[in-house]
């Protein structure tokens, strides 16, 4: 398991090493409405210490940074964090960059008053030690939200949205389900106080090419799309034009937890 899980590692390392931009750029990272409610839905008091875990571009901690004393925004590739730094500049001097596992945060018991992590845990081989170590390092009394994409309970399209996003990126392990969430949020000592799930639509061209790294490539995923039955495009919101995918809709959850 242990190897697997570090091959796994290695994958993500490559795979958002190479594409590191494109996750800054990306608008489903950058512009989902979602970053707007983060705010609200954490609550943070100006002494605030915040985790952002797997922060990619950079987007959570630069949305919240203005909200806190201090931000951590750790990945575990190291040109995805000097990414980040740069697309945050020198406007946001409270966050600080860590290199850091998802699965082993290098921080101490009781440190942060809020954990966030956005669109990344769909690629942590074993997701029960993240939500482990993410109440591991929360305050009592403290927050931790986490965002990701999400698979229909229903087996069929369970197993097709998975094998798609394999096709289109091998550092991807799998997208969770929300009652999978549930079981480990309750195994850890975590609450459910809120959460909401969207449809979130992707436009095709930018989502298959971020991480497809062939041509050939991007024909597998599209003939994948092209060939499923008509009650898994309807669910996905496949939109094609002239034979063209244009669009494709996927789920997502936003849940806020608190440690008690």
């Amino acid at each position: 398991m242990a190897e697997k899980a570090d091959s796994t590692k290695k994958k993500v390392q490559e795979q958002f090493g190479k594409h590191a931009e494109k996750y800054v750029t990306s608008t489903t990272h950058s512009k989902g409405s979602d970053l707007a409610l983060l705010p609200g839905w954490l609550e943070l008091k100006p002494d605030s210490i915040v985790l952002d875990i797997a922060t990619g571009g950079g987007h959570v901690a630069k949305a919240l940074s203005p909200h806190a004393a201090q931000v951590f925004a750790t990945d575990l590739t190291y040109e995805m964090l000097g990414t980040a730094k740069r697309h945050l500049g020198y406007t946001h001097s409270n966050v600080f960059y860590v290199l850091a596992d998802a699965e082993s945060l290098p921080f101490l018991d009781n440190t942060f008053d809020a954990v966030t992590c956005r669109i990344a845990p769909h690629h942590f081989p074993q997701p029960e030690k993240f939500v482990k170590e993410a109440a591991r390092v929360l305050k009592q009394g403290g927050k931790f939200l986490l965002i990701d994409n999400i698979a229909p309970e229903e087996k069929e399209l369970d197993d097709f949205v998975n094998l798609l996003e394999k096709m289109r990126d091998e550092s991807h392990v799998r997208s969770y389900s929300i009652k999978e969430w549930k079981d480990w949020f309750e195994q850890t000592g975590l609450t459910l106080i809120k959460a909401k799930q969207r449809k979130k639509r992707l436009t095709y061209a930018d989502w298959v090419k971020r991480t497809a790294t062939s041509e050939e490539q991007v024909k597998k995923v599209d003939s994948q799309l092209v060939s499923a039955s008509d009650q898994i495009k309807n669910y996905f919101s496949v939109e094609t034009s002239n034979g063209v995918i244009q669009a494709l809709t996927i789920d997502e959850w936003m849940a806020l937890t608190l440690k008690g």
